[in-house]
Order: structure tokens, then sequence, then C-alpha cells
């Protein structure tokens, strides 16, 4: 249960630049992340031990996002383009009519992992490797992108370790999960409406880009430029700014990771406003193996993250037609609580 929070915590992470880390300096953080992810379920973190800047990191998007849309259309996902073999990774387009009206580029581990033993029998391979355009800046893309790919998993791991231990359980306790992991870095580019907003518009009137939601699976680690527009929901059901903190990155909780921490921690809900602008966002989403077991299914019980995983789909815009005949498998999904990215 959050609180009645009033702005998301800041959490220092430079501990974590140092090789020998102190033992009381880790335990410091394992308690600030325990009290953000069980008050708020939002903290930003500063001085992340990443090489990338958010500079560099919106460079990536905004070079491929201005690419010609036959360029990118390319790369567009099966469903988009019925001849093209990629399902799960690479382009979808802005999808008219809908509430969350963004271009993004799926792009997963670099090797991919191993075959899910659920892939055979869905439309949607979990597990598919990345595609990206034939030519030298997109291998460079490619090269560069599976580094920051890479880096966040392994920060992921380490926000991971210490809410572990945080709990009482084995540092292993989550991490464990990720053998295979199916991680996605999505580059997310909302573009500028085609009618500029009324001078009499105000923040809190201003249209919605992403609609209220909560993220599905372990951790979500967003670059948000600084547009702004992030809102989380508080326990007295007050929408919160989340306005940019340069340098930092915004990390909340999933709804996987509430279930694992026994309720402790708690998934927000959360939106995005358009202050009638483009915006790039680059949310990195930490997510299980397919074959990992976790309780996804009503009642409690255990399934492959595979299947939790397609029974969400059901709710993001990109994916309704697709999984429309698996929807129901391991849905358990209440109002809003769907993963549209930020």
């Amino acid at each position: 249960m959050t609180t009645t929070f009033t702005a998301l915590p800041i959490i220092d992470l430079s501990p974590l630049s140092n090789p020998n880390p102190t033992p009381s300096s880790l335990h410091q953080l394992s308690t600030d992340l325990h009290t953000a992810f069980k008050d708020v379920g939002f903290v930003y973190l500063t001085n992340a031990p990443i090489s990338f800047s958010h500079d560099q990191i919106f460079s990536i998007a905004s070079r491929f996002f201005s690419s010609p849309a036959s360029a990118k259309m390319s790369l567009a996902k099966k469903m988009f383009v019925p001849t093209h073999r990629n399902t799960y990774r690479g382009y979808f387009p802005a999808q008219s009519g809908s509430d969350n009206l963004k271009e993004g580029f799926e792009i997963g581990p670099t090797p991919a992992p191993p075959s899910s033993t659920t892939d055979a029998n869905s439309s949607i391979n979990l597990t598919e490797p990345n595609v990206f355009p034939n030519s030298p800046d997109g291998r460079t893309m490619a090269q560069t992108t599976a580094r920051l790919h890479a880096e966040l998993q392994s920060l992921s791991m380490t926000l991971l370790t210490l809410l572990a231990s945080s709990l009482g359980k084995l540092p292993t306790a989550f991490t464990s999960l990720l053998t295979d992991s199916i991680s996605t870095l999505r580059l997310l580019h909302y573009p500028a409406p085609p009618h500029p907003l009324s001078s009499s518009t105000s923040t809190s009137t201003s249209p919605l880009t992403c609609t209220p939601h909560t993220d599905s699976g372990l951790l979500t680690l967003l670059h948000q430029d600084l547009t702004g527009g992030l809102e989380v929901l508080n326990a007295a059901g007050d929408w919160i700014q989340a306005p940019t903190v340069p340098g930092a990155i915004v990390v909340n909780l999933g709804d996987l990771l509430a279930r694992l921490s026994g309720g402790v921690f708690v998934a927000t809900m959360h939106r995005v406003r358009s202050f009638g602008v483009e915006r790039y966002s680059v949310p990195f989403f930490c997510e299980p193996g397919g074959d990992a077991m976790v309780p996804g299914g009503e009642g409690g019980e255990e399934v492959r993250y595979a299947r939790f995983l397609r029974g969400k789909m059901g709710g993001w815009v990109e994916f309704r037609e697709e999984e429309e005949g698996e929807v129901g498998v391991g849905r358990d999904v209440g109002a809003g609580e769907v993963e549209v990215g930020a």
C-alpha cells in the first residue's frame, strides 16, 4: 500500500561505483530502497553505475525515429507487416485511435536466449533475435544498444540483490529468476500532437499520452527526457508529478516483484501527460527468463513467466489483435494494470 507521498524519493548510488563498496554503504542502500518501494513504488536513482549519459541514450532513439518511415517499417513486427518474421522484437508504428500514441522499437538481450518451452505454441516468439537496419549505422546501433541493455540488466540485478537482502531473503532470491532473461529495452517516441495545445490548457488538464497502468515485470528503469509528464498515484488518490531530475534514472516496481515480496513492495499506478511537444522515453523492463516459475496464475499458483507475460499482452496496444486468443492465460489484470510504457 502506498503512502500519501508528495514527491518521489531520491537515492544516490555512488557507493556502487566503488569496486569494493563497504558493507555499511550497501546496507544503507538496501534499507533506503526497501523504504522507497514499500511506501512509494518509485524512486529517482542518481549516479548510477552505467557508462551512458542521458544525451547519448536519447541520441540513439532520435536517430532511429528520424529515419524514413519505409526504413522503420522494414523492421516492423509481423503484426504490422505480415511477410515479416519478427513478432516480438523490432519496430511498431503509432496506433491510430489509441490513447497511447507512440512509435517504438524493442530490443532484447544479445545473444538471444534459448527458446522458451512455450514459444512453439504461440504466435509471439519471446526469445527471437533482434532486428536492426542492414547498414553501417544499423550495425553500430546493434552494438551500442547491446552494451546499454547489458549495463541496465547488470544494474537491475544489483538492485534486486539489495531488495532481496532487505526482505531477509537470500541475495539470489530474485536474480535466480533471470536465467535466460527476456528483458526488453524499449525506445519510444511520442510525436508532437498535430494541433498545439491551447494556452489555457493547464498541467492538470493536458491530454494523456500514456494512460494509467502498472508495469508487469520485476523492475522498470526509465530514462525520461526533459519534457517530463510522468505522474504517479499516491494513496490519497492524488496524481503526483515526477519531473525530470537531471542525470537520474526513474525506477519503479512491477506487479511480479510486488507479488514476490509478499505484498511488502508496491507496484504503483502511473501515467504520462502531453505538454504538446515531442517526447522521447527509454524504459528498460527487467524480466525473468521465459521458463522461470513465478506466482502469476489465479490464486497465486506458479506458472512459467512466458505464460504470465502473454496473459498481460491483451492490454498492450501493439499486441491486442495478435494475442487475442491467448489473453485469458495467466491474466489476473486489474483495471488499468497493463504495461504500456512510459
